[in-house]
């Protein structure tokens, strides 16, 4: 949506939130260059929202342009990223109202909040406090997640390169568990993330294709666990191939309803998961008596820049560039989005979508990319799949043999107001 009167002046806030990705900072890069062609300077909020809560604000001005150049290679989250969500305007408006004060303080009128559903929520209710307010702040959600699972967008940056990871890693273990089964390791359980959406396990099916290739079983939280099925399709798999592959999500659920592995809860009130690996291993052995290993490669997935995938690491910057356009065009409560014109040759644009259709969405695996026995990917998943792990984008190299990344300076700017107690 566009304003009849827009902010000509003043300054651009970025801010990162939740998990980071191999290329969060690709489009932190996007957005800092693009700005800086505009001759707009931009701030950073230290730690995402909280940074801006608490007025702990960078200056990106006093970086180089070869530093922030660098950042299109380097992992992690540049300026900090933080696990927090904003209740309601009713329930708490003092926070919003401090926000608008610290934006006021330090003439920012663009704001650019680059993270996942909840963070398009939080951008979406900046934008109206804004207008409630009667103050001219135009606010743009920026996408990012390795879950995948934002609506609207054909993909999420940051899902391509956990993706290539997952079956990289996925192909080169089961390599390794072939070379062993005859007299060693039967099973091989890998657990990655993905709450309520199978995406990245998913894409572990991109290592092999045919019944005896690996994986032989993805275990999606779409699907409902049934241990009896599972425990029949790896002893059939360890008997006619000699072993067995399983990449399962971490968000799998029994015919209950509750996750085979939770504990605590995050910030943001999800369950906190992790563990159900070794609950899959304990199933088999208990079941078959095979021998297994298991791996949970945790913030490895997600942080994996060495091997992120060109198409991730390109996406990803131009949504940092359209969200600029975006907000110096005067839109207010949209995000880029990723649209395919192609599966072959695969090809792409960014387009503008609302924020509304975005925030406090979840868009999962459609029935239509999974088999359907419920252990694997179909024609369809593949072909939508495939053309987001493409391509490598590896960081330059130092010659000790470790990657050249970069950290900023994060000089921080001087503070106008009081201390704000939450």
């Amino acid at each position: 949506m566009k304003s009849k009167a827009r902010a000509t002046s003043g300054r651009l806030l970025y801010a990162q939130s939740g998990g980071v990705t191999a290329v969060i900072n690709a489009t932190a890069a996007g957005v800092i260059q693009t700005a800086r062609a505009h001759r707009v300077p931009v701030y950073a909020a230290r730690n995402g929202i909280l940074g801006a809560l608490r007025e702990e604000l960078i200056d990106t001005t006093r970086e180089s342009a070869s530093a922030i150049a660098a950042l299109r290679h380097t992992p992690g989250g540049a300026f900090g990223s933080c696990r927090y969500k904003l209740k309601s305007l009713d329930a708490n408006r003092a926070e919003y109202e401090r926000l608008i004060e610290v934006l006021r303080a330090h003439d920012i009128r663009w704001f650019l909040y680059n993270g996942g559903n909840d963070s398009a929520d939080t951008a979406l209710k900046i934008s109206q406090i804004g207008k409630a307010m009667d103050y001219d702040i135009r606010c743009i959600g920026v996408p990012k997640t390795v879950d995948n699972d934002l609506m609207v967008t054909d993909c999420c940056p940051g899902f391509g390169s956990v993706a290539k990871y997952t079956a990289v890693s996925t192909l080169e273990a089961s390599l390794d568990v072939a070379s062993m089964a005859d007299t060693s390791t039967k099973v091989f359980i890998l657990e990655v993330m993905g709450r309520h959406a199978g995406w990245i396990a998913a894409a572990s099916g991109l290592a092999g294709e045919g019944p005896d290739a690996a994986p032989h079983i993805i275990l999606f939280p779409e699907r409902v666990f049934d241990p009896v099925a599972f425990i029949d399709k790896v002893k059939a798999t360890v008997e006619r191939v000699g072993w067995c592959t399983v990449v399962a999500s971490e968000g799998i659920r029994g015919a209950d309803g509750e996750f085979l592995s939770a504990g605590s809860t995050d910030s943001f009130g999800h369950a906190q998961l992790g563990g159900v690996a070794p609950v899959l291993a304990a199933l088999v052995k208990e079941k078959l008596g095979y021998k297994y290993h298991w791996a949970l490669p945790d913030y490895l997935q997600r942080s994996a820049r060495h091997m992120a995938s060109k198409t991730d690491a390109d996406q990803a910057f131009a949504v940092g560039k359209a969200a600029v356009d975006y907000a110096l065009a005067g839109m207010n409560a949209v995000m880029p989005v990723i649209v395919r014109t192609s599966d072959a040759p695969y090809r792409w644009k960014i387009e503008s979508a609302p924020l509304e259709k975005i925030a406090n969405h979840e868009k999962k695996m459609p029935a239509s990319f999974i088999t359907r026995d419920g252990f694997g990917i179909t024609p369809a998943a593949r072909r939508y799949l495939s053309p987001l792990i493409r391509g490598e984008a590896p960081p330059p190299y130092g010659r000790e043999g470790l990657p050249k990344y970069v950290q900023l300076k994060n000089v921080a700017v001087a503070k106008k107001l009081a201390e704000f107690a939450r």
